[in-house]
């Protein structure tokens, strides 16, 4: 069990502390929640949350199979509702692999994302979309890395 303190520091602030390993996390509200929006955002959180758990998955079951998935990177993309209760509508990720895989392969890392157990704890309401892109050329943190096919 995780121990964590949530500490309100103002203006729409909070420091994550979590104790034993003495590692921090801040938090803003989004600038139109009332925010200054620096830092990453609840609902941010809870979307990289979820693609790390993802990736965490892939990675065991690459290691199983004696693939290596580093550099793997997974785009979040957060929709939240219109409603009058504002709350995660969708998440979206997109899986992007760098290296060639077999269908075999790829068809091994796809399941393993669908046991992460951070998915089955987010309400059923939030629509939760998996793509995978396996391209000879592949998006990297704004820049663009040649793979072989």
């Amino acid at each position: 069990m995780s121990k964590l303190q949530a500490i309100y520091d103002g203006t729409q602030h909070c420091t994550v502390l979590q104790e034993i390993k003495r590692k921090t996390v801040a938090a803003d509200a989004c600038s139109a929640g009332g925010g200054k929006g620096e830092e990453l955002s609840p609902a941010e959180l809870v979307g990289s949350g979820l693609a790390s758990c993802m990736l965490f998955t892939m990675g065991m079951a690459a290691q199983q199979n004696g693939i290596d998935i580093s550099g793997t990177v997974v785009e979040v993309d957060i929709a939240m509702t219109d409603g009058p209760v504002a709350r995660i509508g969708a998440i979206n990720l997109t899986f992007n692999l760098p290296m060639p895989l077999s269908p075999v392969n790829r068809v091994k890392l796809e399941r393993a994302t669908g046991v992460c157990p951070i998915k089955p704890s987010l309400h059923p309401d939030i629509e939760i979309q998996t793509d995978f892109k396996y391209q000879e050329q592949v998006r990297t943190l704004g820049r663009c890395v040649a793979t072989a096919a």
